[in-house]
């Protein structure tokens, strides 16, 4: 079986670091996916306005290995203990394929481009193929009673931003809420606790750099 991306993702993320670690949990990041030439046709999206909520289909194309190895270390577990494969979501699988959901915002007709997605809530590295798209169903999709092993809750939005006014103006306005969340769920390494440590982080077109001390991230510089 060959497949090939029907759409790739623009995102703000031009690195995986600072990345959310599953989709959904910064919804005010928003995200484009924009389809190859191949799949523009609008009638492919006829009643996809229906949905609020899509599953998105698409490659690590960052974390292309030769072979695979059967247990890996989920970094929500420091990085020391290993789990099989696939009672994880480690990007390093046989079929290196993520699945994320995301919320839609918009269909939109590009000049270029033709029809657009805009979507929130996307954890996504600019650029990634995409290769399946389809709606969520609440009915069928929506377990409410089911059990999350080792990852049964969010880690959630742990640290308290410091970020001086100065330095948020440096941010376009429109991109200053999802940067402050992003910050604030913790964008370092689960098993890394260094105050002094400075961290730089690909945002935007901007780089941020910020330390974390207990629970605080400061941000010392935007550029």
């Amino acid at each position: 079986m060959e497949i090939t991306p029907i759409a790739y993702i623009k995102s703000d993320f031009h690195e995986k670091f600072g990345i959310p670690r599953q989709s959904g949990l910064v919804e005010e990041l928003s995200a484009t996916v924009v389809f190859e030439p191949a799949y523009r046709d609008p009638s492919a999206l006829r009643g996809l306005e229906g949905f609020s909520h899509l599953w998105l289909i698409w490659e690590f194309s960052q974390a292309r290995r030769e072979g695979w190895s059967p247990t890996v270390r989920p970094p929500r577990l420091g990085g020391n203990k290993r789990l099989g494969v696939f009672a994880t979501r480690s990007p390093f699988r046989p079929n290196p394929l993520g699945l994320s959901c995301v919320r839609l915002l918009e269909i939109r007709q590009d000049r270029e481009q033709g029809p657009v997605l805009v979507v929130a809530g996307a954890d996504l590295l600019d650029g990634t193929p995409i290769y399946d798209i389809k709606p969520y169903l609440p009915y069928a999709d929506c377990k409410p009673e089911a059990v999350g092993g080792f990852a049964a809750r969010p880690k959630g939005a742990d640290l308290a931003v410091d970020c001086s006014p100065a330095l948020l103006d440096r941010v376009p306005e429109d991109k200053r809420a999802a940067l402050l969340a992003v910050l604030a769920q913790d964008p370092r390494p689960q098993y890394q606790d260094d105050p002094e440590r400075v961290y730089g982080m690909a945002f935007a077109g901007l780089e941020v750099k910020f330390r974390v001390a207990g629970e605080r991230l400061t941000v010392t510089e935007i550029s």
